[in-house]
Order: structure tokens, then sequence, then C-alpha cells
């Protein structure tokens, strides 16, 4: 807040659970008296990558011995007196195979203390530790600073005590009431007396609003200490009965907590697919498992994680705080086997009550299966896409199991190709559940359990009074949405105007199909559940309550309801696409996106990449489509260039918008995307795609959208058309280049 912090300090440190504050009294200038008084220091750091054992201990107090003599000379030519140099030293710790190490103090030399410190660090940030696994030490650090950096501040002034008189009192509105505020001007306060608020302390600089039930104080140095003096109360004076104001409180909250889900997830994992395209979502589910909140990730992934809670909740009655599970089974609360779902209960702060779930659910770049990537354009049966993950327990009362996980994904007919990768992975998923945890732990403790579950169930029943209204305004509808081998997705929309109820019935859907379009019920769930989020015109997180007012009816061994052990992968990805054009186009609200992901995999035994390509969105009554973005179902992003070309050996030689390829109309549909990826080594090349034979339809009189094309140049200038679902070898020099379809235009022009 720079000058106005001082106005804003107690408030903030009570929405952070703080309970002190430090004010400078230069705090309200610039940075630049802070920049001459910074602490002078000094860093070296020697890598070590050995396992942290006591026969290392020689070598590490050697190394300390040499770095401290380095940040010591360093220190001492810049005019710090050698006894005024304090020296730390520090290990960055990880365990053996992961890339995340943590900073611990190693100031006592003692092997034991700091593999005990670290593990109970590790267990802190990520929410479990490893049993006997060994501990790596990636490098020693020793840093060097000056213990006397703050002497030129200005003399230490002798100590007063007892409560400062106020120079004038002054009504002075706080915690939501005019208060009788004391009124202090700076220069007469003494190092020892204290100020309870509410009071203003007037500085030359700012102003210090010490709020009510905190305490100012001011230090030997001259400083200001604020404190809370009086803890800070639950709000359960809010109460159980939804409120407007505090609903939408609520609503952000439980978002933010999946968003934080997602940011501990991107930063601790492993993979391109989930770091970079962040190809994952995150979101708390209450006590049966439905769906409360999300951050905006993936919608084919929200809209089909609460089936993956529930079969985890409903198969593991016995499970104890600590306990985390992970699956991927589509017949089994699962989509295709790449989408890999942690599930992890919240417990009560005594570890007693189970009180809610939450879950991270990442989209393994490998996860076994004939092709690399896990993506075959040619699956059978759900065994030639992976390793079948079906609710296995991966960390027990806070131990991860990796030697058992690892045995999983290394089993089996077509095993996991980089399995430490997986792992990794998991690990991020882990944590991120573990943050979510904390979080709602957190939003107990500061509101109490009945209003957070109160708002739980509140929260709900608002997306579902929201979906009533979107009801209101349907009319009965039907579409037949064809794709690409003659199959075709069956819609009808039926609205009970008294009930405000909709059912939408898939009958007449092609039953399961050789190939692997088939999708599990809950994808056409998702997408059901997604439509109707789009349709609703306020601002409300896509959660259970959704679809309260919503019949669903899937027939089964349809493509949308197959049997074990059906071949599913593109089911996620492709027939999701068509579920949710067939919807938007029965209710007249858009002409179809380009009706596909473009699912492009490549790899070998070293390495494994997925993308989903942009293409062109579907024009509606009021708007045009837009150019070559993720449409519907999918929200990933690319890899950046530099990331792509750094991990992988390719080389990104075009990516650009595919002009005039929307479909015409009143409003023109989006322009699909051109990209072309040229290998620098031998490669398996998989291409999973629709609306390469039946273009995106436009609505109201609009025109379709381009096709898609799929085709590989060759090193030697031969050029190659592939089909929508194709495989290929490419060797070093050669090129796939893929063009995306343009949305559906919509009216006539």
């Amino acid at each position: 807040f720079g000058g106005a912090g001082g106005q804003h300090a107690c408030l903030v440190a009570d929405a952070l659970g703080m309970t002190t504050v430090h004010i400078h009294p230069f705090s309200g200038l610039l940075s630049a008296y802070g920049m001459g008084l910074a602490r002078i220091s000094a860093s070296r750091a020697r890598a070590v990558t050995k396992p942290f054992e006591e026969g290392l201990r020689r070598e590490l107090d050697e190394a300390i011995a040499a770095l401290g003599d380095e940040v010591r000379e360093e220190l001492e030519a810049q005019g710090i007196a050698k006894d005024e140099i304090a020296v730390t030293p520090l290990l960055h710790l990880r365990y053996e195979g992961s890339d995340t190490a943590l900073q611990i103090s190693f100031v006592s030399r003692d092997v034991a203390e700091a593999a005990a410190a670290f593990e109970k660090a590790h267990r802190a940030q990520f929410g479990f530790s490893f049993e006997g696994k060994a501990i790596v030490v990636e490098a020693v650090e020793v840093t060097a600073e000056d213990r006397l950096a703050r002497k030129n501040e200005g003399p230490v002034n002798e100590a007063a005590s007892g409560k400062a008189e106020a120079a004038d009192r002054r009504p002075v509105f706080m915690a939501g009431e005019w208060r009788d505020a004391a009124i202090h001007r700076r220069e007469t306060l003494k190092p020892g007396q204290e100020v309870d608020g509410p009071a203003l302390v007037i500085e030359p600089n700012q102003t210090i609003v010490v709020e009510p039930g905190w305490q100012a104080e001011v230090t030997k140095a001259d400083d200001i200490l604020l404190r809370r003096v009086v803890p800070l109360p639950k709000r359960t004076v809010i109460g159980t009965v939804a409120d407007p104001v505090m609903l939408e409180i609520f609503n952000n909250r439980f978002m933010s907590i999946a968003e934080q889900m997602g940011a501990a997830l991107q930063n601790t994992a492993s993979s391109v697919n989930i770091k970079e395209r962040l190809d994952f979502s995150c979101a708390v589910f209450d006590a049966g498992g439905g769906l409360v909140s999300n951050a905006p990730h993936m919608p084919v992934h929200l809209g089909s994680m609460g089936a993956s809670v529930r079969a985890v909740i409903e198969q593991n009655p016995e499970m104890k705080p600590g306990d985390v599970y992970v699956l991927n089974a589509p017949y089994n609360g699962g989509t295709h086997l790449p989408d890999v779902t942690v599930v992890a209960p919240v417990y009560d702060e005594d570890r007693k009550t189970r009180l809610f779930y939450v879950a991270a659910r990442g989209h393994h770049a490998d996860i076994g299966g004939i092709s690399p990537g896990s993506m075959p354009a040619h699956s059978r049966n759900v065994e030639e896409e992976g390793v079948l993950i079906d609710n296995f327990r991966i960390v027990a009362e806070g131990r991860f199991l990796e030697n058992e996980i690892r045995a999983l994904l290394t089993g089996g007919k077509y095993p996991a190709r980089n399995p430490d990768q997986n792992i990794a992975d998991l690990r991020a998923q882990v944590a991120a559940c573990h943050k979510g945890a904390e979080e709602l732990r957190k939003m107990v403790a500061e509101f109490g359990l009945d209003v957070v579950t109160a708002y739980m169930t509140h929260v709900q029943d608002n997306a579902e009074e929201n979906v009533r209204r979107v009801i209101d305004r349907l009319k009965d509808a039907q579409y037949e949405q064809k794709m690409d081998d003659g199959s075709s997705i069956c819609v009808s929309v039926s609205v009970d105007r008294e009930a405000r109820t909709a059912r939408i019935d898939f009958t007449g859907t092609s039953p399961e199909l050789a190939t692997n379009l088939n999708a599990p019920s809950s994808v056409a769930r998702a997408a059901v559940l997604y439509v109707f989020r789009c349709m609703v015109d306020d601002d409300i997180p896509l959660n259970e309550g959704c679809l309260k007012p919503i019949e669903i009816v899937i027939p089964e061994g349809s493509m949308l309801a197959p049997r074990y052990p059906a071949a599913v992968v593109g089911g996620n990805v492709e027939t999701s696409q068509a579920v949710t054009d067939a919807l938007f186009s029965a209710f007249g609200a858009m002409a179809s996106a380009q009706g596909t992901m473009n699912n492009l995999t490549f790899g070998n035994e070293r390495h494994q990449y997925y993308e989903t390509i942009a293409g062109g969105a579907g024009a509606g009554p009021d708007f045009d489509g837009a150019d070559a973005v993720q449409t519907h179902m999918t929200n990933s992003r690319l890899t950046d260039p530099e990331v792509l070309e750094w991990r992988f050996p390719v080389l990104l030689e075009e990516f650009s918008i595919r002009k005039g390829s929307g479909g015409a109309g009143k409003h023109r549909g989006g322009d699909g995307a051109i990209r072309a990826i040229r290998f620098r080594e031998k490669m398996s090349l998989s291409i999973l795609s629709t609306h390469r034979i039946v273009a995106p339809s436009g609505l109201a009189g609009g025109k379709d959208g381009a096709l898609g094309e799929n085709e590989i140049r060759r090193a030697n200038g031969e050029t190659e058309k592939l089909g929508g679902s194709a495989t290929a070898e490419l060797d070093a020099g050669d090129m796939v280049i893929v063009r995306t379809p343009g949305g559906g235009g919509y009216g006539k022009a």
C-alpha cells in the first residue's frame, strides 16, 4: 500500500491470520532508505548430489569451511569487521528421485537432526514423507551477513512504560461502527508506551490505524510494533442462513482454495503437460462427494471428478487421516487413462472427523499403452491405452507408497514409459490436495464448521436456481451430431415448465463402438454440466447444484455408456466435444465449434509429449466465433515454443491462424490454426482428431466451418495425407502439419 500501509496493516494481518505487525518510522517513504539500510550479505553454494549420510560429514564440513572463507572475504572487502559477520551453513536436501529440494539449516552439523528437519519440512509443505527413502544432498550453501546491520539507524532510546496519553479523541468508523478513538502524535510517544485500539497514530509520513483488539507499542529502536491482544473471534455471527453478500464471499473463497491447489500443482509438477500446458484441474467437494467449487481449469475434468470422489468414498469406508487415493479407471469414476485423479479426505484439526474432500486431476504425458503419450489412434480395448489404476491408496497415513505405485505403473502388458515422471506428477497432485485440505481447515477455524458446511450447500443451491432460470427460457428441442466414422450423438431436450426441470435424453445415440471414441457416462454428464453453466448469466462456480434440476438419460451400451473393456481414450477428448456441440445447437445458442481437440502425441522411449491444438469457435446470435482458441471441453494452453524446443528434440516451424476457415454467416465462425512441428530425431506420432470428414456445422443458415487436415511432409519433400485418427513413424527432418477446423457460422449473411 506504500504510504497507506499503516492504515490497513491490522486488517490485512487479520485477513491473513497474523497477530503481529512491525512498522518502521520511515515505512511511508519510498524504498531508498530501506535499500540503504539493507542487511549486507553474501552467499556461496557448491553442488554435492550425494546420499546424505554420516560418511558425508567430512566432505560437507570441508565445503562449509571453504565457502565460509569466501563469504567472509566478500563482506570484509565491504568494510564489515570479522567479528560482526554471522555465518550460516545450509543444506539443499531432496528425496532420491525427486527434483524438489528444501533448504535446511545445518548449524548443528548433526546429520540425523537435519534429516529429521527435512522430513518434517517436506511433510508440512507437501503433506507426506517417504519412509525409508534415501535423502540426497543436492547442494551445500553458506550465507554470511552483517549481524549489526541496523547499528546506524539511530540511537536506541531509553524505555518508558505504561499507557500513552492521547492528544485528542475523535469518532472514527472502525470494525463496522463509529467508535471513540484516541489520537496520538508520533513524536510524543516514548519507547515502551502502549496505545490501545481503537486509535490513530499520526506520523509526519503516514497514519497508523490501531484497530479494536489491537495494541501498538513503541520499541527501543523507535519502531512501532502492532499486536493483536484480543483473539480474533470466529465469524460464527454470520449464521447458517444464506446471505447474498456472504454467498458471494464464500463462492470466491471456495474458488480461491481450488486456485491455490492449482498453483501448488503447477509449481511442483515435473511434466510439461502439467507444468506448462496446465492440463489439470483442482476442486473442492462436500462430505458426500458433491462438487462445491473449482478453479477455471478443464471443463471435461471438472464435471466428471465428482464420480471419482464418490467412487473413493464408497469403496474406502475405513480411510484414515493422511490417506490419499489415486484412480483413472474409466469404469469406476474416471474418464480415460491419461487423466489420473488424486483424492484426499479432509479431516478436522483433531484428525478424528472427516469433513470434506479435495481432488486434483492431471493429464499424464504417458501412462503406458500401445503408443507413446497414451493417446493411441487405433486402440480397441482399454488395456491397449495404458495402465488402469482403480482406487489405489497412494499415501497411507502420511507415507507416500512409492514402491507400490511404481510396481503398478511398470506392471501389466503395456507399462508406463516414464514412471519417474508419473511419480513426480503424482507427488505434485498429493501436494495440491494437501494445500486444499490445509486451506479448508483454516476456513473452518475462521468461520466455524456449521457455517462452512451450510455455505457449501448454499453455493450449490444458488447454482441450482441459476440453472432453473436458464431452463425457464428453454424450449423442447432435439439434435443429431454426426461424426466422421458414421456414428452420431442424438439428444432430445424436454422442459417441464411447472417443475422448472429439464430432461436431457441421449436415446438414439450410436451403440458402443469398436474404436476408441466411446465416452464413459461421466464424460457426457460433464458436457451437460458445462453447457448449462455456460448459459447461466451470473458469475457462479461450476458445481453439483447445476445438475440438480436436470435429468440425464444415457442408454447403457451406447457409445456414451460403454461396457468394460471398450476403448475410451478418444471419448474424453473428441466425443465430449460432439456432445457439447449437439447441446448448444439444440438450444440454438451457438454453431458448432471446431468440435475436436486435435490431440497430437509423439515420443519414443526417452521423450513423450501430448498437446491439444486450438481451432475455431462457433458463432452465435450476436457474436462472431473466436479464432484459434481452445474450445469448450478443453481449456489447456500450448507449451511455449522455447520450452517445447528445449525439452523435446523438435522445432516449431509454424503456428498461425488458418485464415478463412471459419464458416460464413451473419456472424462468422472463428478461424482454425496451422501448426507445423519438425522432428530432430526418430519419433512415433499419433493423432486423434475429428471433423476431417464431417464439417463443423453452421446454425440458423450459417455456413459450416472448414474441415481439419493432417499431413506429414518428409525430409525429402514428399507429402502424406493422414486421416483423423492415424499413427506414423517420423525420422529426423520429417514434419507434421495440422490444420484445425474452423467454427460454424450463425445466421444468413
